[in-house]
Protein backbone atom coordinates (compact mmCIF):
# COMPACT_ATOMS: atom_id res chain seq x y z
CA UNK A 1 0.00 0.00 0.00
CA UNK A 2 0.48 3.86 -0.58
CA UNK A 3 1.63 5.69 2.59
CA UNK A 4 -1.21 7.60 2.79
CA UNK A 5 -1.66 10.24 4.63
CA UNK A 6 -3.94 9.81 8.50
CA UNK A 7 -7.61 10.39 8.05
CA UNK A 8 -8.57 13.35 10.03
CA UNK A 9 -10.30 11.34 13.37
CA UNK A 10 -12.85 13.70 15.16
CA UNK A 11 -12.18 13.11 18.96
CA UNK A 12 -14.35 13.47 22.12
CA UNK A 13 -17.23 12.04 23.55
CA UNK A 14 -19.74 11.20 20.42
CA UNK A 15 -16.24 10.37 18.27
CA UNK A 16 -17.55 6.78 17.15
CA UNK A 17 -20.65 8.00 16.01
CA UNK A 18 -19.37 11.52 14.05
CA UNK A 19 -16.15 9.57 12.06
CA UNK A 20 -18.93 6.74 11.24
CA UNK A 21 -21.07 9.59 10.16
CA UNK A 22 -18.33 11.05 8.05
CA UNK A 23 -17.59 7.99 6.34
CA UNK A 24 -21.20 7.45 4.94
CA UNK A 25 -21.27 10.89 3.87
CA UNK A 26 -18.10 10.30 1.80
CA UNK A 27 -19.92 6.72 0.26
CA UNK A 28 -23.16 8.57 -0.26
CA UNK A 29 -20.88 11.00 -2.51
CA UNK A 30 -18.85 8.46 -4.01
CA UNK A 31 -22.05 6.33 -4.95
CA UNK A 32 -23.92 9.37 -6.69
CA UNK A 33 -20.44 10.31 -8.30
CA UNK A 34 -20.33 6.61 -9.66
CA UNK A 35 -23.89 7.01 -11.19
CA UNK A 36 -22.58 9.96 -12.87
CA UNK A 37 -19.09 8.83 -14.26
CA UNK A 38 -21.31 5.90 -15.78
CA UNK A 39 -24.14 8.26 -17.35
CA UNK A 40 -21.20 11.25 -19.00
CA UNK A 41 -19.77 7.96 -20.47
CA UNK A 42 -22.51 6.24 -21.67
CA UNK A 43 -24.47 9.29 -22.97
CA UNK A 44 -22.03 11.94 -23.53
CA UNK A 45 -18.78 9.74 -24.26
CA UNK A 46 -17.32 11.76 -21.68
CA UNK A 47 -14.61 9.60 -19.51
CA UNK A 48 -13.43 10.69 -16.28
CA UNK A 49 -10.36 9.55 -14.87
CA UNK A 50 -8.67 10.43 -11.53
CA UNK A 51 -4.59 11.17 -11.69
CA UNK A 52 -4.74 7.92 -14.85
CA UNK A 53 -6.87 5.87 -12.28
CA UNK A 54 -10.16 4.42 -13.98
CA UNK A 55 -13.31 5.17 -12.62
CA UNK A 56 -15.54 3.71 -14.61
CA UNK A 57 -17.48 0.32 -13.20
CA UNK A 58 -15.53 1.51 -9.87
CA UNK A 59 -17.39 0.89 -6.43
CA UNK A 60 -17.61 3.85 -3.88
CA UNK A 61 -14.70 2.34 -1.34
CA UNK A 62 -12.92 2.19 -4.50
CA UNK A 63 -13.37 5.60 -5.66
CA UNK A 64 -12.78 6.94 -1.89
CA UNK A 65 -9.40 5.24 -1.95
CA UNK A 66 -8.12 6.67 -5.47
CA UNK A 67 -9.04 10.30 -3.69
CA UNK A 68 -7.05 9.04 -0.72
CA UNK A 69 -4.30 8.08 -2.83
CA UNK A 70 -3.64 11.39 -4.63
CA UNK A 71 -2.92 13.19 -1.49
CA UNK A 72 0.52 11.79 -1.58
CA UNK A 73 1.39 12.54 -5.27
CA UNK A 74 0.39 16.20 -5.34
CA UNK A 75 0.67 16.94 -1.32
CA UNK A 76 -2.40 18.54 -1.86
CA UNK A 77 -6.36 16.67 -0.16
CA UNK A 78 -9.31 15.82 -2.18
CA UNK A 79 -12.83 15.28 -1.46
CA UNK A 80 -14.98 12.90 -3.31
CA UNK A 81 -17.41 15.82 -3.22
CA UNK A 82 -15.87 18.26 -4.86
CA UNK A 83 -15.37 15.61 -7.44
CA UNK A 84 -19.23 14.75 -7.26
CA UNK A 85 -20.10 18.98 -7.21
CA UNK A 86 -18.18 19.05 -11.19
CA UNK A 87 -19.02 16.15 -12.44
CA UNK A 88 -22.69 16.76 -11.66
CA UNK A 89 -21.76 20.31 -13.73
CA UNK A 90 -20.36 18.99 -16.23
CA UNK A 91 -23.69 17.10 -17.15
CA UNK A 92 -25.56 19.97 -17.49
CA UNK A 93 -22.72 21.21 -20.04
CA UNK A 94 -22.54 20.38 -24.03
CA UNK A 95 -19.12 19.28 -23.32
CA UNK A 96 -17.86 17.22 -26.69
CA UNK A 97 -16.51 13.67 -26.04
CA UNK A 98 -13.54 13.75 -23.90
CA UNK A 99 -11.53 12.01 -21.26
CA UNK A 100 -11.25 14.24 -18.82
CA UNK A 101 -8.93 14.02 -15.59
CA UNK A 102 -11.21 15.08 -12.67
CA UNK A 103 -8.33 14.82 -10.38
CA UNK A 104 -6.54 17.85 -12.07
CA UNK A 105 -9.81 19.47 -12.48
CA UNK A 106 -10.62 18.76 -8.45
CA UNK A 107 -7.49 20.36 -7.65
CA UNK A 108 -7.32 23.66 -9.29
CA UNK A 109 -10.94 23.58 -7.92
CA UNK A 110 -9.57 23.73 -4.20
CA UNK A 111 -7.04 26.29 -5.67
CA UNK A 112 -9.33 28.33 -7.75
CA UNK A 113 -12.55 28.39 -6.56
CA UNK A 114 -13.23 31.60 -5.09
CA UNK A 115 -12.07 33.37 -8.64
CA UNK A 116 -15.20 31.52 -10.10
CA UNK A 117 -17.32 32.69 -7.07
CA UNK A 118 -17.28 28.97 -5.78
CA UNK A 119 -19.76 28.21 -9.10
CA UNK A 120 -18.56 25.09 -10.36
CA UNK A 121 -20.57 25.39 -13.49
CA UNK A 122 -18.23 28.95 -14.50
CA UNK A 123 -15.04 26.88 -13.31
CA UNK A 124 -15.72 24.03 -15.82
CA UNK A 125 -16.63 26.47 -18.89
CA UNK A 126 -13.61 28.49 -18.40
CA UNK A 127 -11.24 24.66 -17.94
CA UNK A 128 -12.92 23.23 -20.65
CA UNK A 129 -13.87 26.43 -23.19
CA UNK A 130 -12.30 24.26 -26.31
CA UNK A 131 -14.12 21.48 -25.75
CA UNK A 132 -17.70 22.92 -25.00
CA UNK A 133 -20.04 23.54 -28.53
CA UNK A 134 -17.18 21.94 -29.85
CA UNK A 135 -17.61 19.55 -33.20
CA UNK A 136 -16.26 15.85 -31.61
CA UNK A 137 -12.37 15.28 -32.43
CA UNK A 138 -13.01 12.18 -34.29
CA UNK A 139 -16.37 11.93 -37.00
CA UNK A 140 -16.04 8.30 -37.38
CA UNK A 141 -15.82 5.30 -35.45
CA UNK A 142 -13.04 2.07 -36.26
CA UNK A 143 -13.60 -1.32 -36.56
CA UNK A 144 -11.10 -3.94 -34.97
CA UNK A 145 -10.32 -7.16 -35.76
CA UNK A 146 -8.25 -9.03 -32.83
CA UNK A 147 -5.67 -12.03 -34.93
CA UNK A 148 -4.61 -13.95 -32.36
CA UNK A 149 -6.42 -14.56 -28.39
CA UNK A 150 -3.80 -15.60 -26.36
CA UNK A 151 -3.18 -13.54 -23.41
CA UNK A 152 -2.43 -10.17 -25.10
CA UNK A 153 -5.49 -11.13 -27.26
CA UNK A 154 -8.12 -11.87 -24.66
CA UNK A 155 -6.58 -8.88 -22.33
CA UNK A 156 -7.01 -6.47 -25.65
CA UNK A 157 -11.01 -8.20 -26.01
CA UNK A 158 -11.57 -7.46 -22.43
CA UNK A 159 -10.41 -3.66 -22.82
CA UNK A 160 -11.94 -3.05 -25.90
CA UNK A 161 -15.73 -3.72 -24.51
CA UNK A 162 -14.77 -2.08 -21.57
CA UNK A 163 -13.98 1.19 -23.20
CA UNK A 164 -16.63 0.71 -26.05
CA UNK A 165 -19.18 2.96 -24.66
CA UNK A 166 -21.36 4.70 -27.57
CA UNK A 167 -19.08 2.85 -29.67
CA UNK A 168 -17.78 6.63 -30.98
CA UNK A 169 -13.92 5.23 -31.17
CA UNK A 170 -12.89 1.48 -31.17
CA UNK A 171 -15.49 -1.38 -31.83
CA UNK A 172 -14.78 -4.77 -31.54
CA UNK A 173 -15.71 -6.86 -34.53
CA UNK A 174 -14.16 -9.90 -35.12
CA UNK A 175 -11.47 -12.30 -33.83
CA UNK A 176 -9.44 -14.75 -35.49
CA UNK A 177 -8.12 -18.01 -34.34
CA UNK A 178 -6.52 -21.36 -36.10
CA UNK A 179 -9.59 -23.29 -35.56
CA UNK A 180 -13.64 -22.06 -34.61
CA UNK A 181 -15.25 -25.79 -34.18
CA UNK A 182 -17.84 -25.80 -31.21
CA UNK A 183 -15.74 -26.73 -28.58
CA UNK A 184 -13.04 -24.21 -29.76
CA UNK A 185 -15.19 -21.59 -29.74
CA UNK A 186 -16.17 -23.14 -26.14
CA UNK A 187 -13.07 -23.20 -24.75
CA UNK A 188 -11.63 -19.72 -25.89
CA UNK A 189 -14.74 -18.39 -24.37
CA UNK A 190 -14.09 -19.58 -20.97
CA UNK A 191 -10.74 -18.89 -20.99
CA UNK A 192 -11.71 -14.90 -21.69
CA UNK A 193 -14.37 -15.16 -18.81
CA UNK A 194 -11.80 -16.68 -16.24
CA UNK A 195 -8.35 -15.55 -16.21
CA UNK A 196 -5.62 -16.44 -13.17
CA UNK A 197 -4.45 -13.40 -12.90
CA UNK A 198 -6.30 -10.61 -14.04
CA UNK A 199 -9.87 -12.40 -12.14
CA UNK A 200 -13.55 -12.64 -14.07
CA UNK A 201 -14.73 -10.60 -16.88
CA UNK A 202 -17.36 -8.69 -15.04
CA UNK A 203 -19.84 -8.36 -17.77
CA UNK A 204 -22.07 -10.67 -19.91
CA UNK A 205 -19.93 -13.08 -22.34
CA UNK A 206 -21.93 -15.75 -24.30
CA UNK A 207 -21.29 -18.26 -27.01
CA UNK A 208 -22.72 -18.56 -29.70
CA UNK A 209 -21.29 -21.82 -31.41
CA UNK A 210 -23.53 -22.28 -34.13
CA UNK A 211 -23.81 -18.63 -35.53
CA UNK A 212 -19.90 -18.35 -34.18
CA UNK A 213 -20.46 -15.14 -32.44
CA UNK A 214 -18.92 -13.93 -29.21
CA UNK A 215 -21.96 -11.82 -27.20
CA UNK A 216 -20.12 -9.44 -24.92
CA UNK A 217 -21.72 -6.62 -23.29
CA UNK A 218 -24.17 -6.30 -25.69
CA UNK A 219 -21.00 -6.27 -28.93
CA UNK A 220 -21.52 -9.52 -31.40
CA UNK A 221 -18.76 -10.27 -32.25
CA UNK A 222 -18.05 -13.12 -35.49
CA UNK A 223 -15.15 -16.05 -34.25
CA UNK A 224 -13.28 -16.94 -37.12
CA UNK A 225 -10.71 -18.74 -38.40
CA UNK A 226 -7.66 -19.11 -40.50
CA UNK A 227 -4.67 -20.97 -41.42
CA UNK A 228 -3.24 -17.84 -43.50
CA UNK A 229 -3.81 -14.03 -42.82
CA UNK A 230 -5.39 -13.95 -46.66
CA UNK A 231 -8.30 -16.30 -46.07
CA UNK A 232 -10.45 -14.20 -44.94
CA UNK A 233 -13.11 -11.94 -46.19
CA UNK A 234 -13.86 -9.58 -43.52
CA UNK A 235 -16.07 -7.26 -45.67
CA UNK A 236 -18.76 -10.11 -45.98
CA UNK A 237 -19.01 -9.99 -42.30
CA UNK A 238 -19.23 -5.60 -42.67
CA UNK A 239 -16.27 -5.09 -41.73
CA UNK A 240 -14.69 -2.47 -43.44
CA UNK A 241 -11.22 -0.32 -43.36
CA UNK A 242 -10.19 -2.18 -40.37
CA UNK A 243 -7.42 -1.80 -37.67
CA UNK A 244 -6.14 -5.36 -37.23
CA UNK A 245 -4.18 -5.96 -33.97
CA UNK A 246 -2.14 -9.20 -34.70
CA UNK A 247 -0.98 -10.66 -31.20
CA UNK A 248 0.17 -14.22 -32.23
CA UNK A 249 3.95 -12.99 -32.70
CA UNK A 250 4.26 -15.20 -35.72
CA UNK A 251 4.63 -12.87 -38.32
CA UNK A 252 6.74 -9.77 -37.23
CA UNK A 253 8.51 -8.60 -40.76
CA UNK A 254 6.64 -6.48 -43.67
CA UNK A 255 6.23 -9.20 -45.90
CA UNK A 256 4.82 -11.62 -43.52
CA UNK A 257 2.46 -8.87 -42.11
CA UNK A 258 1.38 -7.60 -45.50
CA UNK A 259 -0.57 -10.66 -46.06
CA UNK A 260 -2.95 -9.34 -43.79
CA UNK A 261 -4.02 -6.21 -45.72
CA UNK A 262 -4.94 -8.34 -48.74
CA UNK A 263 -7.84 -9.67 -47.01
CA UNK A 264 -10.81 -7.39 -47.88
CA UNK A 265 -11.51 -4.84 -44.80
CA UNK A 266 -8.06 -4.76 -43.66
CA UNK A 267 -7.06 -1.20 -43.30
CA UNK A 268 -3.96 -0.97 -40.99
CA UNK A 269 -1.95 -3.46 -39.19
CA UNK A 270 -0.60 -3.34 -35.54
CA UNK A 271 1.71 -5.59 -34.22
CA UNK A 272 2.02 -6.74 -30.74
CA UNK A 273 5.83 -7.36 -30.90
CA UNK A 274 8.48 -5.64 -32.24
CA UNK A 275 8.47 -5.24 -35.62
CA UNK A 276 11.77 -6.22 -37.50
CA UNK A 277 13.33 -3.89 -40.75
CA UNK A 278 11.61 -0.72 -41.61
CA UNK A 279 8.85 -1.13 -39.64
CA UNK A 280 7.81 1.60 -37.21
CA UNK A 281 8.41 0.62 -33.58
CA UNK A 282 6.08 2.55 -31.31
CA UNK A 283 5.95 3.63 -27.65
CA UNK A 284 3.06 5.58 -26.92
CA UNK A 285 3.45 8.47 -25.55
CA UNK A 286 7.18 9.57 -26.70
CA UNK A 287 8.07 8.74 -30.35
CA UNK A 288 3.64 8.26 -32.17
CA UNK A 289 4.64 11.34 -33.47
CA UNK A 290 8.20 11.61 -34.07
CA UNK A 291 9.04 8.58 -35.50
CA UNK A 292 8.96 8.27 -39.57
CA UNK A 293 5.36 7.08 -40.34
CA UNK A 294 2.47 8.81 -42.42
CA UNK A 295 -0.46 7.59 -41.55
CA UNK A 296 -1.67 8.24 -45.20
CA UNK A 297 1.22 6.09 -46.49
CA UNK A 298 2.31 3.73 -44.50
CA UNK A 299 -0.44 0.68 -43.20
CA UNK A 300 2.18 -1.58 -41.03
CA UNK A 301 2.82 -0.72 -37.34
CA UNK A 302 4.48 -2.46 -34.28
CA UNK A 303 3.55 -1.60 -30.20
CA UNK A 304 6.76 -2.71 -29.52
CA UNK A 305 7.34 -4.89 -26.49
CA UNK A 306 5.71 -4.58 -22.93
CA UNK A 307 9.59 -3.89 -21.64
CA UNK A 308 10.46 -1.58 -24.54
CA UNK A 309 6.99 0.60 -23.20
CA UNK A 310 8.02 0.36 -19.44
CA UNK A 311 11.58 1.30 -20.01
CA UNK A 312 11.41 4.18 -22.91
CA UNK A 313 9.26 6.89 -20.94
CA UNK A 314 11.51 6.71 -17.50
CA UNK A 315 14.75 7.09 -20.49
CA UNK A 316 12.98 9.66 -22.54
CA UNK A 317 12.80 11.91 -19.06
CA UNK A 318 16.38 11.21 -17.99
CA UNK A 319 18.16 12.04 -21.62
CA UNK A 320 15.77 15.15 -21.60
CA UNK A 321 16.54 16.32 -18.49
CA UNK A 322 19.99 15.16 -17.41
CA UNK A 323 21.50 13.14 -20.42
CA UNK A 324 22.43 9.45 -20.92
CA UNK A 325 26.05 8.81 -21.02
CA UNK A 326 25.47 5.28 -20.59
CA UNK A 327 23.51 2.99 -19.00
CA UNK A 328 22.21 -0.66 -18.44
CA UNK A 329 18.91 -2.15 -18.12
CA UNK A 330 18.29 -5.28 -16.70
CA UNK A 331 14.67 -6.58 -16.68
CA UNK A 332 13.03 -9.25 -14.13
CA UNK A 333 10.26 -10.81 -16.18
CA UNK A 334 7.70 -12.78 -15.12
CA UNK A 335 8.15 -16.64 -17.13
CA UNK A 336 6.07 -16.58 -20.86
CA UNK A 337 4.13 -19.09 -22.44
CA UNK A 338 7.10 -19.66 -24.51
CA UNK A 339 8.66 -21.28 -21.39
CA UNK A 340 8.39 -24.94 -20.57
CA UNK A 341 6.46 -26.08 -17.49
CA UNK A 342 9.10 -28.76 -17.15
CA UNK A 343 12.93 -29.40 -18.49
CA UNK A 344 12.02 -29.95 -22.23
CA UNK A 345 13.93 -29.09 -25.37
CA UNK A 346 13.50 -25.10 -26.82
CA UNK A 347 15.59 -23.49 -29.50
CA UNK A 348 16.38 -20.35 -27.45
CA UNK A 349 19.39 -20.87 -24.93
CA UNK A 350 18.33 -22.00 -21.20
CA UNK A 351 14.92 -21.49 -21.95
CA UNK A 352 13.95 -25.09 -22.03
CA UNK A 353 14.19 -25.01 -18.41
CA UNK A 354 11.69 -25.75 -16.09
CA UNK A 355 9.69 -22.25 -15.65
CA UNK A 356 8.35 -22.41 -12.74
CA UNK A 357 11.43 -23.46 -10.97
CA UNK A 358 14.43 -21.48 -12.38
CA UNK A 359 15.71 -17.97 -12.18
CA UNK A 360 16.20 -18.14 -16.61
CA UNK A 361 18.80 -15.65 -17.98
CA UNK A 362 17.77 -14.79 -21.36
CA UNK A 363 18.21 -11.85 -23.73
CA UNK A 364 16.33 -8.78 -24.20
CA UNK A 365 15.65 -6.53 -27.14
CA UNK A 366 15.05 -3.53 -24.96
CA UNK A 367 18.13 -1.30 -25.32
CA UNK A 368 18.30 -1.35 -29.06
CA UNK A 369 14.13 -0.98 -28.89
CA UNK A 370 14.50 2.05 -26.75
CA UNK A 371 16.96 3.32 -29.42
CA UNK A 372 14.36 3.16 -32.34
CA UNK A 373 12.67 5.29 -29.92
CA UNK A 374 14.68 7.54 -28.55
CA UNK A 375 17.62 7.93 -31.15
CA UNK A 376 19.93 9.86 -28.89
CA UNK A 377 20.51 7.14 -27.03
CA UNK A 378 22.43 5.11 -29.63
CA UNK A 379 25.55 3.17 -28.58
CA UNK A 380 24.41 3.99 -25.12
CA UNK A 381 23.17 0.91 -23.89
CA UNK A 382 23.23 -2.50 -23.30
CA UNK A 383 20.35 -4.86 -21.53
CA UNK A 384 19.67 -8.32 -20.57
CA UNK A 385 16.67 -10.19 -19.09
CA UNK A 386 16.33 -12.42 -16.15
CA UNK A 387 13.00 -14.69 -16.57
CA UNK A 388 11.79 -15.39 -12.79
CA UNK A 389 8.49 -17.82 -11.48
CA UNK A 390 6.21 -15.27 -11.20
CA UNK A 391 3.18 -15.69 -13.89
CA UNK A 392 3.16 -11.59 -14.63
CA UNK A 393 4.25 -8.52 -13.33
CA UNK A 394 7.73 -7.44 -14.12
CA UNK A 395 10.54 -5.00 -13.03
CA UNK A 396 13.09 -2.84 -15.16
CA UNK A 397 16.50 -1.60 -13.28
CA UNK A 398 17.83 0.50 -15.31
CA UNK A 399 21.46 1.68 -14.04
CA UNK A 400 22.37 4.93 -16.14
CA UNK A 401 25.44 7.55 -16.10
CA UNK A 402 24.12 11.15 -16.61
CA UNK A 403 25.51 13.84 -17.83
CA UNK A 404 24.86 16.56 -14.49
CA UNK A 405 24.96 16.38 -11.06
CA UNK A 406 21.84 15.28 -9.42
CA UNK A 407 20.72 13.68 -6.28
CA UNK A 408 17.95 11.22 -5.21
CA UNK A 409 15.14 13.71 -4.09
CA UNK A 410 16.14 15.47 -7.64
CA UNK A 411 15.72 12.50 -9.53
CA UNK A 412 12.43 11.71 -8.02
CA UNK A 413 11.22 15.24 -8.71
CA UNK A 414 11.72 15.02 -12.35
CA UNK A 415 9.72 11.39 -12.47
CA UNK A 416 7.02 12.75 -10.29
CA UNK A 417 6.94 15.87 -12.71
CA UNK A 418 6.87 13.80 -15.72
CA UNK A 419 3.68 11.29 -14.28
CA UNK A 420 1.40 14.51 -13.20
CA UNK A 421 1.84 16.78 -16.39
CA UNK A 422 3.45 16.41 -20.17
CA UNK A 423 3.32 14.13 -22.51
CA UNK A 424 3.92 10.55 -20.44
CA UNK A 425 1.15 10.68 -17.68
CA UNK A 426 -0.40 8.04 -19.17
CA UNK A 427 2.66 5.93 -19.25
CA UNK A 428 4.43 6.89 -15.75
CA UNK A 429 2.84 6.15 -12.44
CA UNK A 430 4.88 8.04 -9.47
CA UNK A 431 4.94 5.45 -6.60
CA UNK A 432 5.60 6.60 -2.84
CA UNK A 433 4.97 3.19 -1.40
CA UNK A 434 7.81 1.88 0.47
CA UNK A 435 6.32 -1.40 0.76
CA UNK A 436 5.43 -2.00 -3.03
CA UNK A 437 5.60 -5.73 -4.19
CA UNK A 438 5.05 -6.87 -7.74
CA UNK A 439 1.20 -7.99 -7.21
CA UNK A 440 0.79 -4.62 -6.24
CA UNK A 441 0.90 -3.63 -9.76
CA UNK A 442 -1.68 -5.96 -11.40
CA UNK A 443 -4.34 -4.36 -13.47
CA UNK A 444 -1.99 -0.94 -13.27
CA UNK A 445 -3.18 0.99 -16.40
CA UNK A 446 0.08 2.76 -17.02
CA UNK A 447 3.40 1.49 -19.09
CA UNK A 448 5.51 1.78 -15.67
CA UNK A 449 5.15 1.83 -12.35
CA UNK A 450 7.82 4.43 -10.89
CA UNK A 451 9.22 3.21 -7.40
CA UNK A 452 10.92 6.19 -5.99
CA UNK A 453 11.12 4.65 -2.49
CA UNK A 454 14.04 2.54 -3.98
CA UNK A 455 15.72 4.78 -6.48
CA UNK A 456 20.11 5.11 -5.33
CA UNK A 457 22.45 8.34 -6.36
CA UNK A 458 26.08 7.67 -6.38
CA UNK A 459 27.88 9.52 -4.29
CA UNK A 460 29.46 11.55 -7.40
CA UNK A 461 25.73 11.89 -8.20
CA UNK A 462 26.51 10.99 -11.85
CA UNK A 463 25.15 7.18 -11.32
CA UNK A 464 21.37 6.91 -10.36
CA UNK A 465 19.79 3.23 -10.88
CA UNK A 466 15.89 3.63 -11.23
CA UNK A 467 13.11 0.47 -10.64
CA UNK A 468 10.38 0.88 -12.92
CA UNK A 469 7.88 -2.27 -12.13
CA UNK A 470 4.90 -2.97 -14.96
CA UNK A 471 2.25 -5.45 -15.78
CA UNK A 472 3.44 -7.10 -18.92
CA UNK A 473 0.10 -8.20 -19.78
CA UNK A 474 -2.43 -5.41 -19.00
CA UNK A 475 0.03 -2.28 -18.74
CA UNK A 476 1.22 -3.16 -22.12
CA UNK A 477 -2.43 -3.92 -23.44
CA UNK A 478 -3.41 -0.37 -22.47
CA UNK A 479 -0.45 0.88 -24.62
CA UNK A 480 -1.58 -1.17 -27.66
CA UNK A 481 -4.98 0.21 -27.19
CA UNK A 482 -4.31 4.27 -27.22
CA UNK A 483 -1.99 3.54 -30.38
CA UNK A 484 -4.58 1.85 -31.56
CA UNK A 485 -7.14 5.40 -31.23
CA UNK A 486 -4.31 7.26 -32.71
CA UNK A 487 -3.50 5.12 -35.49
CA UNK A 488 -7.56 4.97 -35.95
CA UNK A 489 -7.60 8.71 -35.13
CA UNK A 490 -10.93 8.10 -33.12
CA UNK A 491 -9.07 10.00 -30.02
CA UNK A 492 -11.16 12.22 -28.09
CA UNK A 493 -10.47 15.84 -26.52
CA UNK A 494 -8.10 15.82 -23.50
CA UNK A 495 -7.87 17.55 -20.21
CA UNK A 496 -4.85 16.06 -18.17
Amino acid sequence: MENYSPVKIVEGSNAYEENLRIWMDDVKAANALVETVSKLWYDKSIELILFRRQMLDRSSSSIIHKHSYVHNIIKKPLTVQDSMILADAMMKIDIAPARIDLGRLNAEWVEERDQFDNDPAKFIESKLAHFINAKPRSDHHQDVILYGFGRIGRILARELVHQAGNGSQLRLRAIVTRTDTADDIRKRASLFRHDSVHGRFNGIAIEDVDQKVFYINGHVVNMLAAKNPEDLDYEAYGIKNALLIDSTGVMRDRAGLARHLTAKGVERVLLTAPGKGDIPNIVYGVNQDTCNMNLDEERIFSAASCTTNAVVPVLAVIERELGVVRGHIETIHSFTNDQNLLDNYHKKTRRGRSAPLNMVITETGAASAAVKAIPSLKSKLTANSVRVPTPNVSLAILSLNVARDIDKEGVNELMRSASLKGELIEQIRFSTSSELVSTDVIGDSCACVFDSAATLVSDDKRNVVLYAWYDNEFGYSIQVLRLAKHLGQVKSYRYY
